[in-house]
C-alpha cells in the first residue's frame, strides 16, 4: 500500500481522506492556505505545509506549489478530493509525469469526460441515451438560431468544460439566445478558463439521479446504486438520498448494467458518478460524469457499508476490486443535508466565527465536518460547513432521524441553512417522494 499520501484539498473532504488513510495506516501530508492555518485537516495530518495566501488560485489551485510539497515530503500519491483540482486532467498528467500516483482516473479519461460535448458523443456510442443537443463553439449567429430551433425550446446553454451551475443559462425564446450565450460564455471563461458552450434541450421538471461506480485497473467495474439529487438551488444540490423513491429494483439493474458497460467502453478507473435527468414519463438521459468522489458519497456508504474513499486509494494502488456486483447489498435508506453558512431566506453567505458548535449524534446519524467552536468561516471558500447524514431501515425512519438531528444540531455565531432543510424534509411533497428540480422555487413561492 502507499506509504504517504498528500491531500490536495481543505475542509471536511480533506479530513475525510485523512481518516481513510489512517485506517489504511498511510501517512498523510496536508497542504493549507494562510487562512486555513488552524483547520482540522492541518491538525490531524501527519505533516502540514502552507502553500500560499487565502486566495484559492494562489494556494489550493497552485499546481507548482502542490507538486513541490509532494516532492519535498516524498509522497507516493495525491488525493484531490472534490472541487479544486479533482477533475483537472492537466494536474493528473503532471502527477503522472512526476512519478506521483493521482488517486483518480487517468488524465485522458478525465479530459474525455470533462469535455461535455465529447462525453455526450462517447456515452451515446456506449449505449446511454442523451438529450438532443450540439456544440456551438464556432457557430455563426444565424446558425445558432437554427440549431436552437432544431433542438427545440426551451433549451439550456452549458459550459462544455465545467459544471456546478456556472456557465449555464435557460433560454425559452430565440430572441433571448444571444444575450444568454454571451453571459454563459463569460461565466464559463471566468470559472473554467474555457468559454466553450453547448446547447441541450431543457427538461423543465426532471428528477436528477446519479449512479455511483467503482472500477479498478484490471477491467472490473461495479455500481453502488443510485442517489436522488433533485433538491437543488441554482443547480447546486442541497439534499441527497439513496435509494431514489422512484427507482425500482428492475430500473436500478437496467441503469446499472448500462453504466457499467459504458465505463468499460472508456476503460474507466477509480470512483466516479454518472448523472442522469429523468423525465416525468420515466425516460432518462445521460447528463454528465463527475470523475471524482462526490460531495454526497456518504449516503451511498451508509446503504452499502463500503468506504468509497478507501476503495479509491486501493484502486489507485493497483489492487483488484474485492467484490463483484452480486456482493453489493443495499440496506435501508440514507439522506444527506448539506449544511451551508448562509442565510436560509435569501442564501447570502454568512462568514464569521462559530461561537458554539455541537453536532448531533444517536442511532443512524453521521456528521462529516471540519468545523468547531471558534472556527472561522471565511468568504474565501465554499460555504459548506457540514454534511449531516441520517440512515434508517426505511425512508420514513431516515426522515425521522434527520428531523431529530436537525433539531439537535447547534451552530451559533453565523447563519446556516438548517431552517431551510427542516422546511424541505417536512414538506408533504418531499415526504411523499413527489418532487422535481423546481421544488425549491415552489417552496419559496
Amino acid at each position: 500500500m502507499f506509504r504517504k499520501v498528500l491531500v490536495a484539498n481543505r475542509g471536511e473532504i480533506a479530513l475525510r481522506i485523512i481518516c481513510a488513510c489512517k485506517e489504511l495506516q498511510i501517512q498523510t501530508v496536508a497542504v493549507y492556505s494562510e487562512a486555513d492555518r488552524h483547520s482540522l485537516h492541518v491538525r490531524f495530518a501527519d505533516e502540514a505545509i502552507c502553500i500560499g495566501p487565502a486566495k484559492s488560485q494562489e494556494s489550493y489551485l497552485n499546481i507548482p506549489s502542490i507538486i513541490s510539497v509532494a516532492e519535498i515530503a516524498d509522497v507516493d500519491a495525491i488525493h484531490p478530493g472534490y472541487g479544486y483540482l479533482a477533475e483537472s486532467s492537466y494536474f493528473a498528467e503532471v502527477c503522472e509525469t512526476c512519478g506521483i500516483k493521482f488517486i483518480g482516473p487517468p488524465a485522458g479519461v478525465i479530459e474525455l469526460m470533462g469535455d461535455k460535448t465529447r462525453a455526450r458523443k462517447r456515452m451515446k456510442e456506449a449505449g446511454l441515451p442523451i438529450l438532443p443537443g450540439t456544440s456551438i463553439i464556432e457557430e455563426t449567429d444565424v446558425k445558432l438560431e437554427q440549431i436552437a430551433e432544431e433542438v427545440g425550446h426551451p433549451i439550456i446553454l452549458k459550459a462544455a468544460a465545467g459544471g456546478g451551475g456556472r456557465g449555464m443559462r435557460v433560454v425559452t425564446k430565440t430572441e433571448q439566445l444571444h444575450a444568454a450565450l454571451a453571459t454563459a460564455q463569460s461565466e464559463a471563461e471566468s470559472a473554467f478558463g474555457n468559454s466553450a458552450i453547448y446547447i441541450e434541450r431543457y427538461m423543465e421538471k426532471p428528477r436528477h439521479i446519479e449512479l455511483q461506480i467503482l472500477a479498478d485497473q484490471h477491467g472490473n467495474v461495479i455500481h453502488l446504486g443510485e442517489r436522488e439529487c433533485t433538491i437543488q438551488r441554482r443547480h447546486q444540490k442541497l439534499v441527497e438520498e439513496s435509494p431514489s423513491p422512484i427507482v425500482s429494483e428492475e430500473l436500478r439493474q437496467e441503469l446499472g448494467e448500462k453504466v457499467v458497460q459504458a465505463m468499460k467502453a472508456i476503460d474507466y478507473q477509480n470512483a466516479g458518478t454518472v448523472e442522469f435527468l429523468f423525465d416525468q414519463d420515466g425516460s432518462y438521459y445521460f447528463l454528465e460524469m463527475n470523475t471524482r468522489v462526490q460531495v454526497e458519497h456518504p449516503v451511498t456508504e451508509m446503504v452499502t457499508g463500503l468506504d468509497i474513499v478507501k476503495e479509491q486509494i486501493r484502486a489507485a494502488f493497483g489492487e483488484k476490486l474485492r467484490f463483484s456486483q452480486k456482493d453489493i447489498l443495499f440496506c435501508g435508506h440514507s439522506i444527506e443535508c448539506r449544511i451551508n453558512a448562509e442565510s436560509p431566506e435569501d442564501f447570502t453567505p454568512s462568514p464569521g466565527t462559530i461561537t458554539a458548535y455541537h453536532p448531533p449524534g444517536g442511532p443512524g446519524i453521521r456528521v462529516d465536518s471540519a468545523a468547531y467552536t471558534e472556527y472561522q468561516v471565511t468568504s474565501h471558500y465554499d460555504s459548506l460547513i457540514a454534511k449531516l447524514i441520517a440512515h434508517g431501515r426505511d425512508r420514513q425512519e431516515a426522515l425521522a432521524r434527520m428531523n431529530r438531528a436537525l433539531d439537535l444540531f447547534v451552530i451559533e455565531g453565523i447563519q446556516t441553512s438548517i431552517p431551510l432543510h427542516k422546511k424541505i424534509i417536512n414538506h408533504p411533497d418531499f415526504v411523499n417522494g413527489q418532487f422535481d428540480t423546481s421544488f425549491l422555487d415552489q417552496l419559496a413561492s
